[in-house]
């Protein structure tokens, strides 16, 4: 199977998601919108689901990127931790029909999802377990903090696609302002 049309007909698939919805993604129109047959998504896809799968799997690996890049690039295991959590919400409000694709109910496990998934939170895990050792996280399970931190982030995300924070307004906070609200008190619980 090509590399270039899969690639193409990812780059399709998130495009027509951005634009409509999980609801404007399927297989005709990626086809049709990559330029290649209607028939050649069915030859790189299963099925809708299996193309979904693999827009979620590249935005996965993606943030799993962005996880890395901050660990390197970072001074204190703090900062990445701000820069990744920031970097989430920024992708999230960008992309928010990705975000709730990626984050959203898969009807059955997928292998490529799931990998990407596993290696995304292995990297956020490796920067909490960082954060905790440097004094700046309270102890215990780093998979538990990193729950907390993506429920706390997805919540602040989701409240303010749905317009219930605003800076200026209600709650007088956007997500950046309640990562580092949460990351704030945080700090001052493990001192």
């Amino acid at each position: 199977m090509p590399k270039d049309t899969r690639t193409a007909l990812v780059a399709s698939a998130s495009a027509l998601l951005d634009a409509g919805g999980i609801d404007a993604v399927t297989l005709r129109e990626v086809g049709r919108l990559s330029g290649v047959s209607p028939m050649a998504a069915d030859q790189h896809f299963a099925d809708r689901e299996a193309l979904l799968a693999a827009v979620a799997a590249r935005e996965l690996e993606r943030l799993g990127e962005v996880v890395d890049d901050a660990a390197r690039q970072s001074r204190t295991s703090q900062e990445a931790l701000r820069t990744v959590l920031r970097s989430h919400t920024a992708w999230a409000l960008d992309h928010p029909a990705r975000f709730r694709l990626v984050f959203g109910a898969w009807a059955r496990p997928r292998a490529d999802l799931d990998r990407a998934a596993g290696r995304a939170r292995s990297a956020l895990t490796a920067v909490v377990g960082q954060c905790q050792r440097d004094g700046v996280i309270p102890g215990g399970d780093p998979e538990r903090r990193v729950a907390l931190l993506l429920a706390v982030v997805h919540g602040a995300v989701d409240l303010h696609l749905a317009g219930h924070t605003a800076r200026e307004g209600k709650g007088r906070a956007d997500p950046d302002d309640v990562v580092d609200d949460l990351l704030d008190l945080l700090r001052a619980a493990a001192g």
